[in-house]
Parts: structure tokens; C-alpha cells; sequence
């Protein structure tokens, strides 16, 4: 009897060893599961990366562009911040901010001051030869800000007028191919060409659809023409000479539109009307 028992013993004790041995083969399986295409890409590709900084991503825009970038007291919020701060996130690096002028951000990436621009940067043939662009993260639209009761109804009105534009952006490129150099007036932000607008200096503003809103919400007295002007694509700008952070950036990007993320942020700060 006694060895009978003994014998159920050793066979309980040897089952639970063997389920004990199988449990722990299972968790081990669990922890080693690979992760998706996508995400192993982007962590190989963040391997490679090389930034100004040792861990951290820098990034240049020019914070007087809402929703794209604005102040929240000293800090730089908005669609750009939050988009670059999944970026870092995903590549592993803590994201640095520099805010600076607008026409100062390609040199600043150029010249590698930074990692790369957001800064509700459109894609163009003309920059594509001093930089490189991510794949793009947003759709943007030109649109014009006129006083309430002028009679500029659509872009064909504007042959002849003085028109504001903030410096270097597309706004001011589109303007002053269209029409005119001596047409175009350009301010460093797009807050003080509207002010101009409103002091009478210029007839008509051309500036990104978002900020034209919040400028006109703040501004009494002035309008957002119902027809677009130009329709384009924001991307990244990131150095020639970077072609890992490229590469990274993009792979980044492709996991935060598959998973949601980016679309997310959009709706956060732009509202369907």
C-alpha cells in the first residue's frame, strides 16, 4: 500500500513538474512573440538613427501657427508638437522643441541646428532640392482673409491689390507667382500680416485654412473667402544628408496612421464644420 501510494506521489509530483516546465515554456513564448512588420521595421530603422543630440529628436517650427503650433503659456502645443512627440516616442529619443522664424527652419535643418522641421510645412518642388520630406501627415488649404464688406469674392479679385502673407511660406510663394512681387507684402508671422489687414495696409491675406480661422475668430471684422486657393500636403522636412532619421520618420508615421494616432490628433484641434 505504501508503495502504491508512493508511486501516485512520484506520478502527481512528476505532472506537476512537467505542467510547471510547459507553463513556464508558455510564458517565455509569450514574452519572445514578435512584433508586427511594421513596428519591427521602425525599431530596426531607429537603430540607425543619428540626431544632433545623443536621445533626443529636435525639432523646428515656428510657434504662431495655430493648430499646427502656439504657445499654452511657455509651452509649444498643437497638432505639429503632439505629432512629433509620437514620432520621438516611437523612435525611442525625447523630443526637444525650437521655435524660430519660418524662413529659418530649412537652413536650420540644412545645416544640422536640427533633426527636422514641422512647422505645417508644405511639400514643393523647390524646396524638395534644399531638403527631403517625410511622406505627408495632413492636408492643408490656402485660403484668403478679407475685411467683411469687401468686394474681393474669390482669388480673381486679387490682380491689382496688396495682399499680406506671412515670409516664405506657400502663401507668399502662390502670391507672388500669381501676382506679383510688388503686390505681396511679407511678414515674418502670419499674425501680423492679418494686423495689417485689419490696419488697412493690405487688402486681402493669404495664409493656411486653421491659423486663418483663429485669426478671424480673434479679429472683428474680417472674413475667410469660401473659395480655396491652393490645396496641398505637410510633411517633415528632414536633412539630405539624414537618410536614417528619414527612413525612421517614415516608418514611424506609417504605424501612427495605421494605428489611428495621427488621425486622432487631427480631430482633437480641427473640427469638422
Amino acid at each position: 500500500m505504501k508503495k502504491k501510494m508512493m508511486a501516485i506521489v512520484l506520478t502527481v509530483a512528476m505532472c506537476a513538474a512537467v505542467m510547471t516546465g510547459c507553463g513556464s515554456a508558455a510564458t517565455e513564448t509569450a514574452a519572445e512573440t514578435p512584433a508586427t512588420t511594421e513596428e519591427a521595421a521602425t525599431e530596426a530603422a531607429a537603430a540607425d538613427v543619428t540626431t544632433v543630440t545623443d536621445g533626443v529628436l529636435t525639432m523646428a517650427t515656428n510657434a504662431y501657427f495655430p493648430p499646427y503650433e502656439y504657445y499654452e503659456g511657455e509651452e509649444i502645443v498643437g497638432i505639429d508638437a503632439e505629432i512629433a512627440a509620437a514620432i520621438a516616442e516611437k523612435l525611442g529619443l525625447e523630443l526637444q522643441i525650437e521655435d524660430m522664424e519660418f524662413d529659418s527652419i530649412i537652413t536650420a535643418v540644412q545645416s544640422g541646428k536640427v533633426d527636422m522641421g514641422l512647422a505645417g510645412m508644405t511639400v514643393t518642388d523647390e524646396r524638395l532640392q534644399s531638403i527631403n520630406f517625410s511622406d505627408t501627415y495632413a492636408t492643408g488649404i490656402q485660403s484668403i482673409i478679407v475685411p467683411e464688406d469687401s468686394e474681393i469674392a474669390s482669388a480673381d479679385d486679387l490682380a491689382d491689390k496688396m495682399i499680406g502673407v506671412q515670409l516664405s511660406t506657400t502663401g507668399d510663394i502662390y502670391a507672388t507667382d500669381d501676382f506679383g512681387a510688388d503686390h505681396v507684402d511679407q511678414y515674418s508671422k502670419g499674425a501680423d500680416a492679418v494686423m495689417a489687414l485689419t490696419q488697412g495696409k493690405v487688402d486681402a491675406v493669404i495664409i493656411d485654412n486653421e491659423p486663418a480661422k483663429s485669426f478671424v475668430a480673434a479679429n472683428k471684422g474680417l472674413k475667410i473667402l469660401d473659395t480655396e486657393y491652393v490645396t496641398e500636403e505637410y510633411a517633415a522636412c528632414i536633412s539630405k544628408d539624414n537618410e536614417g532619421l528619414l527612413t525612421a520618420v517614415n516608418g514611424a508615421l506609417e504605424e501612427l496612421k495605421a494605428d489611428g494616432t495621427i488621425q486622432a490628433i487631427l480631430d482633437k484641434y480641427i473640427t469638422a464644420e
